[in-house]
């Protein structure tokens, strides 16, 4: 069995704490590696506090390098890293390929952005007392960050934190999910072979209570979390004066409209319904369709779900596989009873065994249902028509979550519509609300959090401007 050691600023070490990942589908382990604990988390913290001048003074040129070298060794390792990911994450080989491919773009953007980091002169003379002044603006790095990512994407949203921080000049300490850490701590191995300064990455898996110091130590600046809204509102509470990014997920809604074109949309509709069983902040959970397509729709959606192929996540043919563990999917299983119990209707699934809870389409449902009101974060979607476009929308809003839509249109005065008037932080036009691209801006309104990724835009958040006025 493969060992995986912390990386605590640029050494990796061996704690006391044994930790086994296993894969979710067979329940076999994959590898061992070791938690850290307070001690360890308290030296990253010194470490990377005396890191930040030299990450700071480090040029653009070198953190350019240091990136490029970092996105060029994922993809000339892709096979490794994909394997890795699927037996530790139960994410089918396919899409575990697309996020390693993803991070090395990450990476690359990271790169590109590392020297972009622009000032800029303003006049102050707009009043009389400013006549003969100017004001030069330029962006500091702003110190020690913390990153907290989630299981379902275990490399590629550890790589938004980390890259970002790197390209900005600051030093970062990542805790991973402790059910998926092994991705990271192979990235880890190669950010080893860098010369980034010693404390500019510390990648250390540690459990809830142990982590928790990076949400409450003030030596801080900046805490960057990716999971639940429970979770992430309770951090805002406790991280004190620090700023805080929170990308909290969703529930999102996609809206068919009488003008989309039915055929064409099926497969992109079940793409991003069930894939990685659901397990995804921007899964396309609630559909409203318009009632002169609804009833294709659903006979259509459930012929394609029920060619889904599904199999061990290792295996290059699979579509669908395993929850991440036992919890979830039991989780998931009682949603759909309640939701069964309350009124709704079974259109396809609703079956569990073990981790695996099969893909599930329900229809006569209401918004106060758990399968539309909360995150279902598993292979759940529900279907309800609609007669008014205004009403769709309505009806997306109707969520304290806010973070992608998707609408399928051909109709302008649609779009437009939904752009004015969905609350979310990102519209997607003809496609599913699952949709991303590494480098845009990414990251919602109400509860779905609080800031955007995407790293020009994470980067942001991680400068501080100062002004020199002369």
């Amino acid at each position: 069995m493969e060992t995986f050691l912390p990386y605590l600023a640029g050494n990796f070490i061996q704690t006391s704490h044994s930790h086994i990942i296993f894969n979710p589908h067979t329940g076999q382990p994959v590898a061992q590696t070791w938690l850290c604990g307070e001690e360890e988390i308290n030296t990253a913290i010194r470490l990377g506090l005396e890191a930040e001048p030299d990450m700071a003074s480090y040029p653009a040129w070198k953190r350019y390098e240091a990136l490029r070298f970092i996105s060029d060794e994922l993809i000339k390792n892709k096979a490794y890293h994909a394997d890795l990911l699927a037996r530790e994450a139960a994410k089918p080989l396919r899409y575990a390929i697309t996020e390693i491919e993803r991070a090395a773009q990450t990476f690359l953007v990271a790169a590109e952005e590392s020297k972009r980091i622009q000032g800029e002169v303003i006049r102050l003379d707009w009043t009389p007392a400013g006549q003969e002044k100017e004001g030069i603006i330029k962006k500091f790095p702003l110190g020690l960050i913390a990153g907290i990512s989630p299981f379902n994407f275990p490399l590629n949203l550890a790589v938004h934190k980390i890259a970002p921080a790197i390209a900005s000049g600051n030093p970062i300490i990542l805790k991973p999910a402790s059910s998926t850490p092994l991705s990271t701590l192979a990235l880890a191995r190669i950010i080893h072979q860098t010369d980034l300064p010693p404390g500019a990455v510390s990648i250390l898996p540690a459990s809830r209570t142990a982590g928790n110091q990076l949400v409450t130590d003030e030596r801080i600046k900046l805490l960057s979390f990716t999971g639940s809204d429970t979770v992430g509102w309770e951090m805002k509470k406790q991280c004190g004066k620090k700023r805080i990014v929170l990308e909290l997920g969703g529930n999102a809604g996609v809206i068919v409209s009488a003008s989309a074109n039915i055929t064409s949309i099926i497969d992109t509709c079940v793409q991003g319904a069930f894939a990685y069983a659901g397990q995804i902040c921007i899964h396309a959970q609630r559909f409203f369709v318009h009632t002169s397509h609804y009833d294709s729709f659903v006979e259509s959606l459930k012929q394609q779900v029920a060619n889904i192929h599904i199999g061990p996540p290792e295996e290059k043919d699979t579509e669908f596989s395993a929850m991440i563990d036992h919890s979830n999917a039991q989780r998931v299983e009682s949603w759909i009873n309640e939701a069964l119990a309350d009124g709704a209707e079974l259109i396809y699934g609703a079956k569990r065994n073990q981790n695996l809870v099969y893909p599930t389409i329900l229809t006569n449902t209401k918004p106060t249902m758990k399968v539309n009101a909360e995150e279902v974060f598993g292979p759940v979607i529900t279907i309800e028509p609609f007669r008014e476009f205004s009403e769709a929308v309505h009806k997306i809003n109707q969520s304290k979550f806010g973070l992608q839509a998707g609408v399928f249109t051909n109709h302008l005065d649609e779009l437009n519509y939904a752009f004015e008037h969905i609350h979310a932080g990102g519209i997607i036009l003809n496609n599913v609300p699952t949709l991303r691209f590494d480098h845009m801006p990414y990251g919602g309104v109400k509860d779905s959090g609080i800031g955007r990724e995407g790293v020009k835009y994470a980067m942001e958040d991680m400068l501080e401007k100062k002004i020199l006025v002369k």
